[in-house]
């Protein structure tokens, strides 16, 4: 049941991924939505369709927040309450991260050369700022989206001798300009993560009203290099989009060498209205030492998820090192149709770099 109402939840959060016309504003501002109680997932509502004939037996609507107007220039600042517009879990804003975005379906002309171009076969890539957030997920909201994303995109090298040994932050998340559906609450706890009174807190007087503490500003300081977000990586095959975000984590000696590590997160979209699975992964991994590697595998992190028009996304992260402080990764996804048949989707090239002014990673959550 839980189930059902999660996916009708997540149906009617897809259809406004497009965003807002100017004609909706209003009807936007007014919007409520609610939460059945035991949880159930996000409900998009409208104040009018909140009567007990659309109640399931035995559950409570209770209002959760009132919908803003997207942003469609500027950005959102510290403490903005949204719902995703893909997986429809409630979250709040931390801070912002200026990415380069470099969109393979948009080539650049050849003419136009820019020191931030990457090239994919005889195509060339203008990367362009696009505006990232770093948030935190509602743990209410973990078990009902945890089948399709990873809710610990966040991840540090340990501060041990073993150099594979990595640990995650529950509830983490990195979330695009355009997956944002802004909303306010009176709630001055409306988000349940174990870092929110630490990182944030309330004052009524400001626009939103949850501020940043100064353990939030100290914990970003120390820990920028192993959070930024620099460049995302996004290319289309098939209506199937692929977007690819590389992070540098650092690097660990082991028997008397040096070994580089990095997270990668990966989202995958169904554009398209065919049924799709994930049946295969086929990665080539370079390294500027010399080496490169073929992994192939059935599905990623032990899943072979199914893209569909109301549940048309999945996101997972993974890792890898390297014995060389850069190198480059690519590769290609094979999804089945419902006939059978397959396709295989490419996964966009990206760089591996390491930060150029090497600091020791962080030993635990510095406050």
């Amino acid at each position: 049941m839980a189930a059902c109402a999660a996916r009708r939840s997540l149906s009617v959060l897809t259809r406004l991924r497009g965003g807002f016309s100017n004609s909706a504003g209003a009807e936007l501002r007014q919007a409520r939505f609610a939460l059945l109680r035991p949880v159930c997932g996000c409900r998009f509502q409208q104040d009018r369709t909140l009567s007990s004939r659309n109640r399931p037996e035995g559950k409570v609507l209770e209002t959760v927040g009132v919908f803003e107007l997207p942003k469609q220039q500027g950005k959102y600042e510290t403490g903005q309450l949204f719902l995703h517009s893909v997986f429809g879990y409630r979250g709040i804003v931390l801070f912002p991260w200026q990415a380069r975005l470099y969109d393979r379906d948009v080539a650049s002309p050849v003419s136009e050369k820019s020191e931030t171009s990457a090239v994919h076969g005889s195509k060339e890539v203008k990367g362009k700022t696009h505006t990232y957030y770093q948030v935190l997920i509602d743990a209410r909201d973990c078990p009902h989206i945890s089948q399709r994303s990873q809710t610990e995109a966040v991840t540090f090298l340990a501060n041990h001798d073993d150099s594979r040994a990595l640990y995650a932050i529950p509830g983490l998340d990195y979330v695009s300009h355009e997956d944002i559906l802004p909303y306010n609450s009176t709630d001055q706890i409306p988000i349940q993560h174990e870092l929110f009174e630490r990182f944030l807190s309330y004052d009524q007087t400001k626009v939103p009203p949850f501020v940043a503490c100064e353990t939030l500003r100290a914990w970003q300081e120390k820990n920028h290099p192993w959070l930024e977000l620099s460049d995302v990586h996004r290319e289309t095959t098939e209506n199937i989009r692929v977007t690819v975000i590389p992070f540098y984590m650092g690097m660990r000696e082991a028997q008397n060498s040096h070994v580089y590590w990095w997270r990668y997160c990966i989202r995958l979209e169904n554009l398209g209205v065919e049924v799709v699975q994930l049946r295969e992964r086929h990665w080539r991994i370079f390294s500027l030492s010399g080496t490169l590697e073929t992994v192939r595998g059935r599905g990623v992190v032990g899943r072979e998820p199914v893209l569909s028009k109301e549940q048309p996304a999945f996101q997972y992260s993974s890792h890898v090192s390297l014995q060389a402080s850069s190198g480059h990764m690519w590769g290609t996804f094979r999804f089945e149709r419902p006939d059978g048949s397959h396709f295989d989707v490419r996964i966009p090239p990206f760089s591996l770099e390491s930060n150029k002014d090497e600091k020791t990673p962080p030993s635990g959550l510095h406050w």
